[in-house]
Parts: C-alpha cells; structure tokens; sequence
C-alpha cells in the first residue's frame, strides 16, 4: 500500500494559504458589522452600541468554545487576553464612534495605516523581518486605501484621529495575538478576549450608569434592532476568530496586505445600503489594493518553490 508523505515545507505552505484564507473571509464579514453598528447609532451612542456589540459577541463565543472545546488548549485568562480586550475595545469604540460622523468607507480608508503599522511593528516585535518586495506590497496597498476614498480632515475635523487610535490598537491587537498563540490555540485565546471585553464593558457600562450618563431604554427600540445587534456580535466573533487562526498560521508582515480587502466591502456597502456611489478613483484604487495582496501571495508561493528547489530565495 501507497503511503502519502507530507513534505514539512508543504505542510507550513498548505498552513500559509489556509491563514490567508482566512484573513479574506474575515474582511469580507467586517465591513457587514460596520454598516450595522453605523446604522444602531442613529438610534443611542457609539458607547452603547460598543457595549452591545462586545457583550452579544462574548456570549455567542460560549456555545462555539462548547462545542469546539476539543480544539481548547492553553490558559483561557491570562494578561495577554486583558491586553488583547482591551485593544478591542479601543479599536471598536473608535470605529463606532468615527462611523457615527463620517462615511464608512472614509473612516475604513484612514484606518487602513494599520497593514503599515503592522509590518512595521512585526520587526521588533516578533521578529518577523519582511523582505524589501513585501514592503513595497504594504506600501502599494497602502497608496490604494488612500485612492479609494480621500480623506479629509478640513471636513471632518479631529474626528479622523479616531481610525488612527483604532488602527493602531488594531495592529498591536495582531502582535498580541500571534505571540499568545504560540502556547495556546487560537480559539482559547480569543474566547478569553472576548470575555475579558464583555467584562470591560460591562463594568465600564455600570460605572457611566452610576455616574449619572443617559441610557438609551431598550424597551423603546424597534424590534428590529435587537435581531441586528445580534447579527453585529455573532459576525464580529465570526470574523475576529479567523482573524486570530490567519495570524496563528501565517507571519504577520505575510497577511498584513491581505487586510487591504476590507476596503473593497467597504466601498461595497457604501453604495449598497447607504447610496454611495463608486467613482473611476474608487475603482482604480480597489485594482490597487487586489494587485498589492496578489502580489504577495505569488510571492510567497514563489518562495516555497525557490525552498523546495534549494534556489536562492528572494524576499
């Protein structure tokens, strides 16, 4: 009988791709929540509608860790999921908050400095030094953000600093989770954030109550809403764990271009719920954006060929 040999360098090749997978699925679920949280701030606060979000997430990663829990291994709580916690925190309220004021596609395209602050922080951080063509990727990808929607900081005022906070927690967010990661599973680490968040908010929620901040009474909210709030923490979890299992499976510096995909749902949902019609610079930016994650994906399969062939391989 035939045996099938799994080669190691095809085996972390397969793990590659499979993380890169991933981090695509969960930049086309992100955009989706975006347009509902902006949609739940016409009807209470950024600030609620964070607390919504993160505690609704916490509790559908309760029956998934149930059901999964063979895939459960490492410390559930630890500082490293309370630093993560915290990060999200920061990065949703800034979203929500900046979504309240400004297109979605706008405040997404100011975000996306995170990729460069990422693969920048990579270095330090985890060691993970990219090669120049990897850069050049980021910074391709990066000009085709800023293509896609122009942002304007006469028109929007100091609100714009937000998807800057939100980006760089956001990227300091990945460096947590990829260094956590290398002694727990993905699922383990995330399902601890998730809690640790739902408990941040949760007492922060407590806290603006007994200090005398209106609330929003949910009995006089359509009923829609609650199904929407629902829909906002379920695709969050959805997409934050496949976050969590790219970057637990591919570098960092790797997936970072790949993130430049949530703009294009951005752009998408702009035109398809809030009337926002592409112009001929969106779509070039978008080519842009698509050209720089291709780019190194082929690069990266190349090499993996240049290994496997013991050529030089170029980065």
């Amino acid at each position: 009988m035939a045996h099938l040999t799994v080669v190691p360098s095809d085996l972390a090749g397969f793990e590659k791709r499979a993380g890169i997978a991933a981090m695509c699925m969960a930049m086309a679920l992100l955009p989706i929540g975006d347009a509902i949280s902006k949609t739940l701030t016409g009807f209470t606060t950024p600030f609620e509608v964070t607390v919504w979000r993160t505690l609704v997430q916490a509790a559908f990663f309760v029956p998934v860790a149930v059901i999964l829990r063979h895939h459960l291994s490492g410390s559930l709580l630890s500082a490293a999921s309370l630093v993560s916690a915290l990060l999200i925190v920061t990065v949703s309220l800034s979203l929500v908050t900046a979504f309240a004021s400004m297109p979605i596609a706008t405040a997404i395209a100011i975000f996306f400095v995170e990729p460069l602050l990422l693969t920048l922080l990579a270095g330090p951080f985890l060691g993970e030094v990219p090669g120049p063509r990897r850069y050049a990727a980021v910074g391709v990808g990066l000009i085709g953000a800023l293509v896609v929607i122009r942002p304007n900081f006469v028109e929007f005022g100091p609100v714009v600093l937000l998807p800057v906070l939100a980006a760089l927690a956001y990227a300091l967010n990945m460096i947590v989770m990829r260094k956590a990661t290398r002694d727990r599973s993905a699922l383990t680490f995330q399902f601890g954030a998730s809690l640790s968040a739902g408990a941040i908010v949760l007492v922060a929620h407590l806290l603006a109550s007994a200090l005398g901040f209106e609330r929003t009474a949910v009995s006089g909210l359509p009923g829609w809403v609650l199904w929407i709030v629902l829909a906002a923490g379920a695709l969050a979890m959805v997409a934050f764990l496949a976050i969590t299992f790219a970057f637990s499976k591919a570098e960092a510096s790797l997936l970072a271009p790949f993130q430049y995909l949530e703009i294009v749902g951005a752009t998408l949902v702009g035109y398809l719920v809030f009337c926002e019609i592409p112009d001929g610079m969106t779509l070039l930016g978008t080519a842009i954006i698509l050209g720089s994650g291709v780019y190194v994906f082929y690069r990266e399969r190349q090499r993996e060929v240049e290994a496997a062939t013991c050529q030089p391989i170029e980065r």
